[in-house]
Protein backbone atom coordinates (compact mmCIF):
# COMPACT_ATOMS: atom_id res chain seq x y z
CA UNK A 1 0.00 0.00 0.00
CA UNK A 2 1.43 3.17 -0.83
CA UNK A 3 2.77 5.94 1.42
CA UNK A 4 0.95 9.59 1.56
CA UNK A 5 1.82 12.03 -0.66
CA UNK A 6 0.75 14.55 1.17
CA UNK A 7 0.90 16.51 3.57
CA UNK A 8 4.16 17.04 3.43
CA UNK A 9 6.50 17.27 6.50
CA UNK A 10 7.18 19.83 8.33
CA UNK A 11 10.96 19.90 10.13
CA UNK A 12 12.29 22.03 13.02
CA UNK A 13 16.12 23.82 12.57
CA UNK A 14 18.34 20.83 13.76
CA UNK A 15 16.05 18.13 12.82
CA UNK A 16 17.39 15.65 10.77
CA UNK A 17 14.50 14.01 8.36
CA UNK A 18 14.25 9.91 9.67
CA UNK A 19 14.58 7.40 6.60
CA UNK A 20 10.89 7.42 6.00
CA UNK A 21 8.52 10.59 7.31
CA UNK A 22 5.62 9.20 5.45
CA UNK A 23 3.87 6.10 6.87
CA UNK A 24 0.84 4.44 6.50
CA UNK A 25 0.41 4.52 9.86
CA UNK A 26 1.47 5.99 12.85
CA UNK A 27 0.74 5.17 16.44
CA UNK A 28 0.99 7.03 19.27
CA UNK A 29 1.82 4.65 22.35
CA UNK A 30 4.08 1.89 22.46
CA UNK A 31 2.06 -0.18 25.29
CA UNK A 32 0.75 -3.74 24.53
CA UNK A 33 -2.45 -1.93 22.51
CA UNK A 34 -0.29 -0.04 20.19
CA UNK A 35 2.31 -3.05 19.47
CA UNK A 36 -0.16 -5.44 18.69
CA UNK A 37 -1.86 -2.61 16.61
CA UNK A 38 1.44 -1.87 14.88
CA UNK A 39 2.20 -6.12 14.13
CA UNK A 40 -1.09 -6.59 12.63
CA UNK A 41 -0.22 -3.50 10.61
CA UNK A 42 3.23 -3.94 9.60
CA UNK A 43 2.09 -7.92 8.53
CA UNK A 44 -0.42 -6.40 6.65
CA UNK A 45 2.35 -5.17 4.46
CA UNK A 46 1.67 -1.37 5.58
CA UNK A 47 4.52 0.98 6.65
CA UNK A 48 4.21 1.70 10.32
CA UNK A 49 5.81 3.83 13.34
CA UNK A 50 5.33 3.64 16.31
CA UNK A 51 5.95 6.89 18.83
CA UNK A 52 6.81 5.97 22.28
CA UNK A 53 7.07 8.87 25.15
CA UNK A 54 9.25 6.76 27.39
CA UNK A 55 12.55 5.37 27.10
CA UNK A 56 10.56 1.47 26.62
CA UNK A 57 7.75 0.04 25.26
CA UNK A 58 5.52 -1.63 27.65
CA UNK A 59 3.15 1.08 29.17
CA UNK A 60 1.36 -0.45 32.27
CA UNK A 61 2.50 -3.98 30.81
CA UNK A 62 5.97 -4.05 31.95
CA UNK A 63 8.32 -6.27 34.03
CA UNK A 64 10.82 -3.88 36.65
CA UNK A 65 13.35 -4.47 39.19
CA UNK A 66 12.14 -2.04 41.52
CA UNK A 67 13.91 -2.48 44.38
CA UNK A 68 17.88 -1.11 44.43
CA UNK A 69 20.16 -4.62 43.73
CA UNK A 70 17.69 -6.81 44.22
CA UNK A 71 17.60 -9.20 41.35
CA UNK A 72 13.51 -9.44 41.13
CA UNK A 73 11.89 -8.83 37.53
CA UNK A 74 8.33 -8.29 38.75
CA UNK A 75 4.95 -7.20 36.95
CA UNK A 76 5.37 -3.39 38.33
CA UNK A 77 1.17 -2.46 37.19
CA UNK A 78 -0.57 -5.22 35.29
CA UNK A 79 0.37 -8.58 36.37
CA UNK A 80 -2.23 -11.59 35.57
CA UNK A 81 -3.93 -12.18 31.86
CA UNK A 82 -7.25 -13.26 31.36
CA UNK A 83 -8.81 -11.09 28.13
CA UNK A 84 -5.77 -12.05 25.48
CA UNK A 85 -7.19 -13.70 22.81
CA UNK A 86 -4.83 -16.77 21.76
CA UNK A 87 -6.09 -16.11 18.60
CA UNK A 88 -3.61 -12.85 18.26
CA UNK A 89 -0.99 -15.25 20.38
CA UNK A 90 -0.83 -17.13 17.31
CA UNK A 91 -2.19 -14.60 14.38
CA UNK A 92 1.39 -12.91 15.56
CA UNK A 93 3.58 -15.78 16.11
CA UNK A 94 4.23 -14.58 20.01
CA UNK A 95 6.82 -16.23 22.11
CA UNK A 96 4.51 -16.27 25.45
CA UNK A 97 2.93 -18.44 27.13
CA UNK A 98 0.99 -18.47 30.85
CA UNK A 99 0.58 -20.91 33.39
CA UNK A 100 -2.81 -21.97 35.19
CA UNK A 101 -2.63 -21.31 39.60
CA UNK A 102 -3.43 -24.10 41.45
CA UNK A 103 -5.06 -21.91 43.46
CA UNK A 104 -8.06 -19.71 42.64
CA UNK A 105 -8.85 -17.66 45.52
CA UNK A 106 -8.32 -18.07 49.70
CA UNK A 107 -10.30 -15.40 51.77
CA UNK A 108 -9.41 -15.89 55.54
CA UNK A 109 -12.28 -15.13 57.98
CA UNK A 110 -13.01 -16.05 61.66
CA UNK A 111 -16.34 -17.58 63.05
CA UNK A 112 -17.40 -18.36 66.64
CA UNK A 113 -13.43 -16.83 67.64
CA UNK A 114 -11.43 -19.51 65.55
CA UNK A 115 -9.57 -18.62 62.38
CA UNK A 116 -10.74 -19.99 59.08
CA UNK A 117 -11.49 -19.36 55.71
CA UNK A 118 -12.57 -20.34 52.03
CA UNK A 119 -10.48 -22.02 49.96
CA UNK A 120 -11.51 -22.36 46.23
CA UNK A 121 -8.73 -25.04 44.68
CA UNK A 122 -10.45 -27.77 42.39
CA UNK A 123 -11.39 -30.77 44.58
CA UNK A 124 -10.80 -29.29 47.92
CA UNK A 125 -13.47 -26.33 47.32
CA UNK A 126 -16.69 -28.14 48.15
CA UNK A 127 -15.10 -29.38 51.44
CA UNK A 128 -13.95 -25.62 52.20
CA UNK A 129 -17.70 -24.84 51.55
CA UNK A 130 -18.93 -27.21 53.94
CA UNK A 131 -16.61 -26.28 56.87
CA UNK A 132 -17.36 -22.45 56.26
CA UNK A 133 -20.22 -22.44 56.08
CA UNK A 134 -21.84 -25.98 57.31
CA UNK A 135 -23.62 -27.41 55.09
CA UNK A 136 -23.40 -27.68 50.45
CA UNK A 137 -26.01 -24.52 50.03
CA UNK A 138 -23.47 -22.12 49.23
CA UNK A 139 -21.63 -24.55 47.76
CA UNK A 140 -24.12 -25.66 44.99
CA UNK A 141 -25.08 -21.96 44.58
CA UNK A 142 -21.18 -21.44 43.80
CA UNK A 143 -21.77 -23.98 41.20
CA UNK A 144 -24.75 -22.78 39.32
CA UNK A 145 -23.75 -19.49 40.02
CA UNK A 146 -20.53 -19.71 37.92
CA UNK A 147 -21.57 -22.36 35.44
CA UNK A 148 -23.73 -19.60 33.95
CA UNK A 149 -21.36 -16.97 34.61
CA UNK A 150 -18.84 -19.77 32.03
CA UNK A 151 -22.00 -20.31 29.39
CA UNK A 152 -21.81 -16.60 29.28
CA UNK A 153 -18.09 -16.43 28.68
CA UNK A 154 -17.72 -19.10 25.95
CA UNK A 155 -20.41 -16.85 24.06
CA UNK A 156 -19.32 -13.70 25.04
CA UNK A 157 -15.78 -13.96 24.49
CA UNK A 158 -15.26 -14.94 20.95
CA UNK A 159 -17.05 -11.49 20.43
CA UNK A 160 -14.28 -9.22 21.49
CA UNK A 161 -11.86 -9.97 18.41
CA UNK A 162 -15.03 -9.43 15.86
CA UNK A 163 -17.20 -5.94 14.97
CA UNK A 164 -18.91 -4.75 17.61
CA UNK A 165 -22.66 -6.80 17.92
CA UNK A 166 -25.91 -5.19 18.19
CA UNK A 167 -26.95 -5.40 21.92
CA UNK A 168 -30.27 -7.33 21.36
CA UNK A 169 -27.33 -9.82 18.79
CA UNK A 170 -25.45 -10.23 22.09
CA UNK A 171 -28.50 -11.12 24.08
CA UNK A 172 -29.46 -13.65 21.20
CA UNK A 173 -26.37 -15.23 21.42
CA UNK A 174 -26.09 -15.66 24.84
CA UNK A 175 -29.79 -17.09 25.22
CA UNK A 176 -29.95 -17.39 29.09
CA UNK A 177 -32.26 -14.67 30.09
CA UNK A 178 -31.92 -15.04 33.59
CA UNK A 179 -27.99 -14.23 32.82
CA UNK A 180 -28.90 -11.64 30.60
CA UNK A 181 -30.72 -9.95 33.44
CA UNK A 182 -28.43 -10.47 36.45
CA UNK A 183 -25.52 -9.30 34.01
CA UNK A 184 -26.88 -7.00 31.86
CA UNK A 185 -30.15 -5.54 33.44
CA UNK A 186 -29.78 -5.60 37.29
CA UNK A 187 -27.37 -4.44 39.57
CA UNK A 188 -25.18 -7.26 40.56
CA UNK A 189 -26.04 -7.32 43.99
CA UNK A 190 -29.17 -7.96 43.19
CA UNK A 191 -27.62 -11.41 41.78
CA UNK A 192 -25.47 -11.61 44.46
CA UNK A 193 -27.87 -11.39 47.25
CA UNK A 194 -30.49 -13.85 45.32
CA UNK A 195 -27.75 -16.62 44.89
CA UNK A 196 -25.79 -16.43 47.95
CA UNK A 197 -26.73 -16.13 51.88
CA UNK A 198 -23.12 -16.36 53.34
CA UNK A 199 -21.98 -12.70 53.76
CA UNK A 200 -18.08 -14.26 52.80
CA UNK A 201 -18.86 -16.16 49.88
CA UNK A 202 -21.04 -12.89 48.96
CA UNK A 203 -18.17 -10.73 49.29
CA UNK A 204 -15.68 -12.91 47.07
CA UNK A 205 -18.44 -12.80 44.27
CA UNK A 206 -18.56 -8.70 44.32
CA UNK A 207 -14.96 -8.37 44.13
CA UNK A 208 -14.90 -8.93 40.70
CA UNK A 209 -16.99 -6.01 40.21
CA UNK A 210 -14.77 -3.78 42.41
CA UNK A 211 -10.98 -4.25 40.30
CA UNK A 212 -10.00 -0.56 39.42
CA UNK A 213 -13.59 0.57 39.66
CA UNK A 214 -15.20 2.43 42.64
CA UNK A 215 -19.05 1.53 43.10
CA UNK A 216 -21.58 0.14 45.18
CA UNK A 217 -23.45 -3.14 44.61
CA UNK A 218 -26.16 -1.66 43.72
CA UNK A 219 -25.06 0.77 41.69
CA UNK A 220 -28.06 2.01 38.92
CA UNK A 221 -25.10 2.66 36.61
CA UNK A 222 -24.23 -0.86 36.43
CA UNK A 223 -20.62 0.20 36.37
CA UNK A 224 -20.05 -2.93 38.95
CA UNK A 225 -21.80 -5.62 36.04
CA UNK A 226 -19.55 -3.90 33.39
CA UNK A 227 -16.55 -4.80 35.44
CA UNK A 228 -17.73 -7.89 36.66
CA UNK A 229 -18.18 -9.06 33.52
CA UNK A 230 -14.91 -8.83 31.99
CA UNK A 231 -13.51 -10.17 34.82
CA UNK A 232 -15.22 -13.72 34.04
CA UNK A 233 -15.50 -13.76 30.50
CA UNK A 234 -11.80 -14.02 29.84
CA UNK A 235 -10.59 -16.83 27.68
CA UNK A 236 -14.33 -18.37 27.37
CA UNK A 237 -13.31 -20.07 30.98
CA UNK A 238 -12.42 -16.62 33.79
CA UNK A 239 -9.19 -17.83 34.30
CA UNK A 240 -6.71 -14.91 35.39
CA UNK A 241 -3.08 -16.90 34.70
CA UNK A 242 0.11 -16.20 35.45
CA UNK A 243 2.47 -14.80 32.88
CA UNK A 244 5.66 -16.44 32.23
CA UNK A 245 8.61 -14.37 33.26
CA UNK A 246 6.24 -11.41 34.05
CA UNK A 247 4.24 -8.96 32.33
CA UNK A 248 7.10 -7.60 30.28
CA UNK A 249 7.77 -11.47 28.52
CA UNK A 250 4.40 -9.96 26.85
CA UNK A 251 5.09 -6.86 25.51
CA UNK A 252 8.81 -7.98 24.75
CA UNK A 253 7.41 -10.59 22.55
CA UNK A 254 5.03 -7.55 20.99
CA UNK A 255 7.59 -5.55 20.29
CA UNK A 256 9.71 -8.21 18.56
CA UNK A 257 7.10 -9.60 16.30
CA UNK A 258 5.91 -5.95 15.38
CA UNK A 259 9.85 -5.31 14.54
CA UNK A 260 9.96 -8.25 12.49
CA UNK A 261 7.04 -7.42 10.81
CA UNK A 262 8.83 -4.32 9.77
CA UNK A 263 7.55 -1.39 11.89
CA UNK A 264 10.10 0.90 13.15
CA UNK A 265 9.67 1.52 17.06
CA UNK A 266 11.42 4.70 18.25
CA UNK A 267 11.33 5.52 22.19
CA UNK A 268 11.52 8.90 23.84
CA UNK A 269 9.62 10.23 20.92
CA UNK A 270 6.22 11.75 22.12
CA UNK A 271 3.27 13.00 20.25
CA UNK A 272 2.28 16.34 20.99
CA UNK A 273 -0.65 17.20 18.19
CA UNK A 274 -2.55 15.35 15.53
CA UNK A 275 -3.87 17.58 12.50
CA UNK A 276 -6.07 15.77 10.05
CA UNK A 277 -8.41 16.89 6.77
CA UNK A 278 -9.93 12.87 7.49
CA UNK A 279 -8.02 11.57 4.56
CA UNK A 280 -4.52 12.34 5.76
CA UNK A 281 -2.57 13.82 9.58
CA UNK A 282 0.48 15.38 10.55
CA UNK A 283 1.43 14.14 14.03
CA UNK A 284 4.09 16.83 15.56
CA UNK A 285 6.91 14.69 17.49
CA UNK A 286 8.48 16.13 20.33
CA UNK A 287 12.15 13.95 20.98
CA UNK A 288 15.17 15.12 22.66
CA UNK A 289 16.79 16.14 19.60
CA UNK A 290 13.87 18.78 18.81
CA UNK A 291 11.02 18.70 17.30
CA UNK A 292 9.35 17.58 13.60
CA UNK A 293 6.71 16.41 12.23
CA UNK A 294 5.43 12.81 10.69
CA UNK A 295 2.66 12.20 8.11
CA UNK A 296 0.65 9.12 7.70
CA UNK A 297 -2.64 8.08 5.80
CA UNK A 298 -4.11 7.11 9.54
CA UNK A 299 -3.24 7.59 13.30
CA UNK A 300 -3.53 4.74 15.91
CA UNK A 301 -3.86 6.40 19.08
CA UNK A 302 -2.53 4.00 22.26
CA UNK A 303 -3.60 6.56 24.68
CA UNK A 304 -6.48 7.90 26.86
CA UNK A 305 -9.66 9.44 25.14
CA UNK A 306 -8.61 12.66 27.49
CA UNK A 307 -5.29 11.87 25.78
CA UNK A 308 -6.85 11.67 22.79
CA UNK A 309 -8.82 14.96 22.90
CA UNK A 310 -5.66 17.10 24.04
CA UNK A 311 -3.51 15.68 20.47
CA UNK A 312 -6.64 17.07 18.47
CA UNK A 313 -7.56 20.15 20.23
CA UNK A 314 -11.16 18.61 20.59
CA UNK A 315 -13.43 18.95 23.49
CA UNK A 316 -12.09 16.26 26.56
CA UNK A 317 -14.76 13.70 27.80
CA UNK A 318 -15.56 13.65 31.21
CA UNK A 319 -12.79 13.04 33.95
CA UNK A 320 -11.80 9.68 34.72
CA UNK A 321 -10.75 8.81 38.35
CA UNK A 322 -8.89 5.79 38.87
CA UNK A 323 -9.72 3.93 42.73
CA UNK A 324 -7.03 1.54 43.45
CA UNK A 325 -3.83 0.86 45.65
CA UNK A 326 -1.15 -1.38 44.32
CA UNK A 327 1.83 -2.43 46.42
CA UNK A 328 4.75 -4.80 45.05
CA UNK A 329 6.81 -6.57 47.85
CA UNK A 330 9.23 -8.99 47.80
CA UNK A 331 9.87 -11.87 50.65
CA UNK A 332 12.46 -13.29 52.35
CA UNK A 333 10.00 -15.90 53.04
CA UNK A 334 5.77 -16.21 52.92
CA UNK A 335 4.48 -15.39 56.10
CA UNK A 336 2.71 -18.00 58.30
CA UNK A 337 -1.32 -18.19 58.50
CA UNK A 338 -3.55 -18.32 61.58
CA UNK A 339 -5.73 -20.30 59.58
CA UNK A 340 -3.59 -23.36 60.35
CA UNK A 341 -5.45 -25.75 57.91
CA UNK A 342 -4.43 -23.79 54.43
CA UNK A 343 -0.35 -24.13 54.22
CA UNK A 344 0.87 -20.42 52.35
CA UNK A 345 1.60 -21.79 49.81
CA UNK A 346 -1.85 -22.88 48.73
CA UNK A 347 -3.14 -19.58 50.34
CA UNK A 348 -0.84 -17.16 48.26
CA UNK A 349 -1.07 -18.98 45.00
CA UNK A 350 -4.53 -17.95 44.38
CA UNK A 351 -5.83 -14.78 45.14
CA UNK A 352 -5.90 -13.91 48.37
CA UNK A 353 -8.90 -11.83 50.02
CA UNK A 354 -8.95 -9.41 52.90
CA UNK A 355 -11.60 -7.52 54.26
CA UNK A 356 -13.94 -8.40 51.20
CA UNK A 357 -16.57 -9.48 53.15
CA UNK A 358 -19.83 -8.62 51.46
CA UNK A 359 -20.46 -6.19 54.63
CA UNK A 360 -16.56 -4.91 54.99
CA UNK A 361 -16.74 -3.96 50.73
CA UNK A 362 -19.75 -1.75 51.33
CA UNK A 363 -18.97 0.22 54.41
CA UNK A 364 -15.17 0.92 52.74
CA UNK A 365 -17.04 2.33 49.50
CA UNK A 366 -19.76 4.17 52.13
CA UNK A 367 -16.14 5.57 53.65
CA UNK A 368 -14.44 6.63 50.52
CA UNK A 369 -17.90 7.67 48.88
CA UNK A 370 -17.82 10.54 52.12
CA UNK A 371 -13.82 11.65 51.27
CA UNK A 372 -12.43 8.81 53.97
CA UNK A 373 -9.91 6.38 53.54
CA UNK A 374 -11.80 3.13 54.60
CA UNK A 375 -11.42 1.82 58.28
CA UNK A 376 -10.79 -1.51 57.17
CA UNK A 377 -9.28 -1.04 53.64
CA UNK A 378 -10.14 -4.08 51.43
CA UNK A 379 -7.82 -6.10 48.89
CA UNK A 380 -6.49 -9.00 47.59
CA UNK A 381 -2.59 -10.21 47.06
CA UNK A 382 -1.22 -13.16 44.57
CA UNK A 383 2.12 -14.50 44.73
CA UNK A 384 3.40 -14.75 41.32
CA UNK A 385 6.99 -16.68 42.08
CA UNK A 386 4.88 -19.75 43.51
CA UNK A 387 3.67 -20.31 40.02
CA UNK A 388 6.50 -18.46 37.71
CA UNK A 389 10.30 -18.54 39.44
CA UNK A 390 11.81 -17.33 36.71
CA UNK A 391 11.29 -13.62 37.77
CA UNK A 392 13.78 -14.20 40.73
CA UNK A 393 17.27 -14.44 40.26
CA UNK A 394 18.47 -17.88 40.55
CA UNK A 395 20.07 -16.72 44.42
CA UNK A 396 16.70 -15.17 45.47
CA UNK A 397 14.96 -18.66 44.18
CA UNK A 398 17.23 -21.10 45.83
CA UNK A 399 16.87 -19.24 48.95
CA UNK A 400 13.19 -19.35 48.83
CA UNK A 401 12.42 -15.49 48.57
CA UNK A 402 8.57 -14.65 47.38
CA UNK A 403 7.16 -11.98 45.51
CA UNK A 404 3.77 -10.43 46.62
CA UNK A 405 1.16 -8.41 44.66
CA UNK A 406 -1.51 -6.41 46.69
CA UNK A 407 -4.63 -4.57 44.79
CA UNK A 408 -6.58 -2.45 47.25
CA UNK A 409 -9.73 -1.47 45.99
CA UNK A 410 -12.31 1.62 46.93
CA UNK A 411 -9.07 3.50 46.81
CA UNK A 412 -10.69 6.78 44.35
CA UNK A 413 -7.80 9.71 43.74
CA UNK A 414 -9.97 11.84 45.12
CA UNK A 415 -8.87 10.55 48.52
CA UNK A 416 -5.16 11.36 47.89
CA UNK A 417 -5.16 14.91 46.29
CA UNK A 418 -4.91 16.95 49.45
CA UNK A 419 -1.53 14.73 50.48
CA UNK A 420 -0.76 11.91 48.46
CA UNK A 421 2.23 11.02 50.48
CA UNK A 422 0.27 10.94 53.84
CA UNK A 423 -2.55 9.59 52.66
CA UNK A 424 -0.74 6.84 50.63
CA UNK A 425 1.25 5.83 53.78
CA UNK A 426 -1.74 6.09 55.69
CA UNK A 427 -3.97 3.60 53.51
CA UNK A 428 -0.52 1.10 53.17
CA UNK A 429 -0.31 1.00 56.99
CA UNK A 430 -4.16 0.68 57.10
CA UNK A 431 -4.48 -2.14 54.67
CA UNK A 432 -1.18 -4.23 55.77
CA UNK A 433 -2.88 -4.44 59.34
CA UNK A 434 -5.80 -5.68 57.90
CA UNK A 435 -4.04 -8.45 56.41
CA UNK A 436 -1.82 -8.97 59.64
CA UNK A 437 -4.95 -9.69 61.23
CA UNK A 438 -4.90 -13.31 59.91
CA UNK A 439 -1.22 -13.86 59.97
CA UNK A 440 0.56 -15.45 62.40
CA UNK A 441 3.75 -13.02 61.78
CA UNK A 442 3.48 -9.56 60.77
CA UNK A 443 4.06 -9.34 56.72
CA UNK A 444 6.61 -6.56 57.61
CA UNK A 445 8.83 -8.97 59.58
CA UNK A 446 9.00 -11.04 55.89
CA UNK A 447 10.05 -8.24 53.48
CA UNK A 448 13.17 -8.25 51.98
CA UNK A 449 15.83 -5.35 52.46
CA UNK A 450 17.10 -3.93 49.36
CA UNK A 451 21.76 -2.94 49.03
CA UNK A 452 20.33 0.28 50.80
CA UNK A 453 18.94 -1.92 53.82
CA UNK A 454 15.24 -0.26 52.71
CA UNK A 455 12.49 -3.06 52.97
CA UNK A 456 11.68 -4.21 49.16
CA UNK A 457 7.80 -2.50 49.40
CA UNK A 458 6.14 -0.07 46.95
CA UNK A 459 2.95 1.21 46.97
CA UNK A 460 1.76 3.43 44.60
CA UNK A 461 -2.33 5.50 44.41
CA UNK A 462 -4.12 6.98 41.51
CA UNK A 463 -1.90 9.79 41.43
CA UNK A 464 1.17 7.86 41.48
CA UNK A 465 -0.13 6.04 38.19
CA UNK A 466 -1.38 9.15 36.80
CA UNK A 467 1.90 10.93 37.05
CA UNK A 468 4.03 8.12 35.83
CA UNK A 469 1.70 6.41 33.36
CA UNK A 470 -0.29 9.69 32.17
CA UNK A 471 -3.84 7.32 33.27
CA UNK A 472 -6.42 10.07 33.58
CA UNK A 473 -7.39 10.37 37.17
CA UNK A 474 -5.05 7.09 37.89
CA UNK A 475 -8.09 4.81 35.95
CA UNK A 476 -6.47 1.62 34.88
CA UNK A 477 -8.71 1.42 32.44
CA UNK A 478 -8.50 5.01 30.94
CA UNK A 479 -12.53 5.70 31.86
CA UNK A 480 -15.36 3.46 32.68
CA UNK A 481 -15.80 0.23 31.39
CA UNK A 482 -18.56 -0.77 28.48
CA UNK A 483 -20.76 -2.89 27.99
CA UNK A 484 -19.18 -5.03 24.85
CA UNK A 485 -22.26 -4.30 22.38
CA UNK A 486 -22.74 -1.83 20.12
CA UNK A 487 -24.41 1.72 21.20
CA UNK A 488 -24.73 5.16 19.68
CA UNK A 489 -22.04 6.39 18.12
CA UNK A 490 -19.51 3.45 19.12
CA UNK A 491 -18.79 2.71 15.34
CA UNK A 492 -18.13 -0.90 13.42
CA UNK A 493 -15.45 -1.91 16.04
CA UNK A 494 -15.89 0.62 19.14
CA UNK A 495 -12.55 2.26 18.12
CA UNK A 496 -13.85 4.81 15.88
CA UNK A 497 -13.38 8.71 16.43
CA UNK A 498 -15.09 11.82 15.03
CA UNK A 499 -11.74 11.91 12.48
CA UNK A 500 -12.33 8.89 9.80
CA UNK A 501 -8.63 8.70 9.88
CA UNK A 502 -7.96 8.70 13.69
CA UNK A 503 -8.32 5.25 15.53
CA UNK A 504 -8.61 4.99 19.27
CA UNK A 505 -6.99 1.72 20.05
CA UNK A 506 -5.57 2.14 23.79
CA UNK A 507 -7.85 0.78 26.64
CA UNK A 508 -10.43 3.28 26.42
CA UNK A 509 -12.26 1.68 23.25
CA UNK A 510 -15.14 -0.04 23.57
CA UNK A 511 -13.90 -3.95 24.94
CA UNK A 512 -10.61 -2.29 26.25
CA UNK A 513 -9.21 -2.14 29.64
CA UNK A 514 -6.82 -5.17 30.95
CA UNK A 515 -3.99 -6.68 29.44
CA UNK A 516 -5.74 -8.05 26.61
CA UNK A 517 -4.55 -6.69 22.97
CA UNK A 518 -7.91 -6.64 21.72
CA UNK A 519 -8.42 -2.77 20.92
CA UNK A 520 -5.16 -3.46 19.50
CA UNK A 521 -6.30 -6.12 17.41
CA UNK A 522 -9.95 -4.29 16.66
CA UNK A 523 -8.21 -1.05 15.72
CA UNK A 524 -5.91 -2.45 12.83
CA UNK A 525 -9.26 -4.36 11.76
CA UNK A 526 -10.67 -0.82 11.22
CA UNK A 527 -7.43 0.16 9.48
CA UNK A 528 -7.61 -2.16 7.35
CA UNK A 529 -10.94 -2.43 6.63
CA UNK A 530 -11.58 -5.73 7.69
Amino acid sequence: MPAPQSPAPRTSAGHQPAARDRYDAVIVGGGHNGLVAAAYLARAGQSVLVLERLGTTGGAAISTRPFAGVDARLSRYSYLVSLLPDKIVRDLGLDFAVRKRTVSSYTPAVRDGRPTGLLVAGDRTRESFAALTGGEREYAAWQRFYGMTQRVAERVFPTLTEPLPARDALRERIDDPDAWRMLFEEPLGVAVEENFADDLVRGVVLTDALIGTFADAHDTSLLQNRCFLYHVIGGGTGDWDVPVGGMGALTDALAAAARAAGAEIRVRHEATRIETDGEAAEVTVRTPDGEHVVAARRVLVNASPQALAALLGDTPPPPAEGAQLKVNMLLTRLPKLRDRSVDPRQAFAGTFHIAEGYGQLADAYRDAAAGRLPAAPPSEIYCHSLTDPSILGPDLAARGYQTLTLFGLHAPARLFAADNDAARAALLKATLAELDAHLEEPVTDCLALDERGEPCIEAKTPLDLERDLRLPGGHIFHRDLSFPYADEGTGRWGVETAHANVLLCGAGAVRGGGVSGVPGHNAAMAALGR
